[in-house]
């Protein structure tokens, strides 16, 4: 009862209140300035600033009382209770316009505080707001409308246009196209068809599809982001917790400067306008603002911070770790090259048999021929008779045609020669990273087809970018030396680590920090967790990456969007500095604000003034952080 009770009294209608009374006040003042009369308002029995001293003076009396209670050894001492023994020093000397202004623009600050961190919180909202509450199951061929909750794995679920997907689920039937932009940041709609994935709260936009639900509830897409946004509102910053640090101590320094002014000057004026000056407010408020308002930016742009701690860390880190498969790489296999040994065959024809022989198998090497055959449009020829050798190669006839396809031992096996042409040409495919497979048809080698990981086309430009900010990149890989030194040369990223295990990544690592250095680690695998927990902060691929690297690391991009990161280290470095200047601000105002006060130039009126002034200004400076463009 009491907590809602100061709620109503810290909320904007009673401050309000507060202000027209603490303006009912200042006229007075102003008259006695202007060298008029200093005589209250007649119509009031009472003094106005009264009215402002108890709504805005019982909550921050309320937040120092509980502190004093609640918190831990030195923390007791606030900020808060610094304020209300200003404001009372201000009420024993008669000066109730100090008092009620004190505590009414420190009022005024929470409220904006407040403000700036609901609208930062706003993707948050957004994301809550659209989990959806009902799904539509399929059972015994008739539909029926069911809440969301009641959703199980395994179930069946029919989305028709414009509605939101209930459950994380794969496609069983119908085609359509998805608006996923809450989930991956992207703006244009996504094609989908049949076996592929869509995600809990994306809109459904033109065809009815049917779903086979396989995350739902807490454990779907949208339910774990919001999770990841609550916990980075619920974390601080270290910088924070030494604004918080710095209150304590600043407490008793204040009551001690008060004293001695008030011993050397015998002026109990200049003592109390010292504990009104003294208040650290814009070193508190500052700085959770900034951190408020650059995870609100993050959010809406796809980058999930988890901490505020990770926000400040990211904006010291000078080294980017990059795992290979499925970060700088789309971790997935596409026909590179088609290379044809015998002019009887073009790459077409290659390819095309190659593709027609493999359409049989279940190797991922035969899969990814013949979905590249398909995109082509090449057509394909039933096969009459298929045979798989595992971990060589296939046998298949086609079009009249013995066909074998695998690797070099298979072939050799099966009596077909490998000359010094194909040696030089697998020799230079496998330094380039790519995985190859022979096709011979009538005891001769006809050909080659490689396959290799796609490269992300924003990789190297995203290089550039860190390079550009003077961030140093390196590349830890479990990969084979030659195929991580080549992706690393297409990208630009001059320093290689290969063929590492987990633990070999960590330390790797943690040699980088024995060296002096603050490191990221970028990654998406099981095998990343290690080193995304050991780095000083770490971010995973969100929508591709295992929920294990997602769990250890501290950012993650929803979008598996690798561009994403020069803008995250812009608006992290840009937070550090902005926390810093906040910083640096409120003790320059409150260090002149103290010299003007002993010199006796501020009254405990103006020196209220002045110095909250000051804590909102610097919050403003933060709350500014939400719209810049960092892009």
């Amino acid at each position: 009862m009491l907590k809602k009770f100061n709620d109503f009294l810290a909320g904007l209608p009673m401050t309000i209140v507060a202000g027209v009374f603490l303006l009912l006040d200042l006229v007075p003042h102003l008259m006695e300035e202007l060298g008029g009369s200093p005589a209250p308002l007649s119509f009031l029995p009472f003094d106005p600033a009264w009215v402002t001293v108890v709504i805005s003076g019982i909550p921050l009396l309320y937040l120092a009382i509980w502190r004093v209670i609640h918190n831990p050894g030195i923390s007791k001492i606030s900020s808060a209770l610094l304020i209300c023994i200003a404001m009372s020093a201000a009420i024993a000397i008669g000066d109730l316009f100090a008092a009620g202004e004190v505590v009414f623009i420190m009022a005024i600050g929470a409220l904006l505080e407040e403000a700036t961190t609901n609208r930062a919180k706003k993707g948050l909202k957004n994301l809550i707001s659209l989990a959806p509450a009902k799904g539509r199951r399929l059972t015994g061929g008739k539909s029926e409308m069911i809440p969301a909750e009641e959703i199980r794995q395994g179930d069946i679920l029919r989305i028709l246009p414009g509605e939101t997907v209930p459950a994380d689920g794969t496609i069983i039937s119908g085609e359509t196209s998805v608006d996923q932009s809450i989930m991956t940041g992207e703006s244009l709609p996504v094609d989908k068809g049949m076996g592929e994935e869509v995600f809990c709260g994306t809109i459904n936009l033109f065809g009815s599809i049917d779903i086979l639900a396989t995350k739902v509830g807490k454990n779907s897409s949208l339910q774990k982001l919001i999770r990841m946004v609550q916990d980075a509102e619920n974390k601080q910053a270290p910088m924070q917790r030494i604004a918080d640090k710095a209150a304590s101590w600043l407490v008793p320094v204040a009551l001690l400067i008060a004293v001695l002014a008030y011993v050397s000057t015998g002026n109990i004026v200049t003592a109390v306008t010292v504990l009104v000056v003294f208040c650290p407010c814009a070193l508190v408020l500052a700085t959770p603002t900034a951190i408020m308002a650059a995870i609100g930016q993050a959010t809406k742009h796809g980058v999930i911070i988890k901490s505020g701690e990770a926000l400040e860390k990211m904006g010291k880190t000078d080294i980017i770790a990059f795992d290979k498969t499925g970060t700088l790489t789309c971790g997935r296999l596409d026909v590179s090259d088609v290379i044809s040994f015998d002019g009887a065959f073009s790459e077409t024809e290659l390819l095309s048999l190659a593709a027609s022989a493999e359409a049989k198998s279940e190797h991922p090497l035969g899969k990814a021929i013949v979905a590249y055959a398909k995109a082509k449009e090449v057509p394909l020829t039933e096969t009459a008779s298929f045979r798989m050798t595992t971990g060589k190669g296939i046998f298949a006839e086609a079009d009249n045609r013995r066909l074998l396809c695998g690797n070099e031992k298979f072939l050799t096996e099966n009596g077909i020669s490998i000359d010094n042409r194909i040696q030089s040409a697998l020799a230079r495919l496998r330094a380039q990273g790519k995985a190859s497979v022979l096709v011979a048809e009538s005891k001769k080698c006809i050909g080659v087809i490689a396959l290799s990981d796609v490269l992300r086309p924003e990789a190297k430009d995203m290089v550039s970018r860190l390079s550009d900010m003077h961030t140093r990149t390196v590349l830890l890989t479990g990969d084979h030396q030659k195929t991580a030194e080549y992706f690393a040369r297409q990208v630009s990223i001059s320093e290689v680590r290969a063929e590492l295990l987990p633990e070999e990544k960590v330390q790797s690592i943690e040699d980088l920090q024995a060296e002096g250095h603050k490191v990221c680690m970028i990654g998406d695998g099981v095998n990343d967790a290690p080193a995304l927990k050991t780095a000083d902060v770490s971010v995973a691929m969100g929508s591709m990456g295992s929920d294990i690297a997602i769990d250890a690391a501290e950012v993650a991009l929803m979008s598996d969007d690798i561009s994403k990161i020069p803008y995250l280290k812009r608006l992290s470095n840009a937070t550090v500095r902005t926390i810093k200047a906040s910083i640096t601000l409120s003790m320059c105002i409150n260090f002149a604000a103290i010299v003007l006060s002993l010199m006796e130039v501020l009254t405990p009126t103006t020196g209220a003034l002045v110095h909250n002034a000051g804590s909102c200004f610097v919050v403003l400076i933060a709350a500014l952080l939400y719209d810049r463009r960092f892009e």
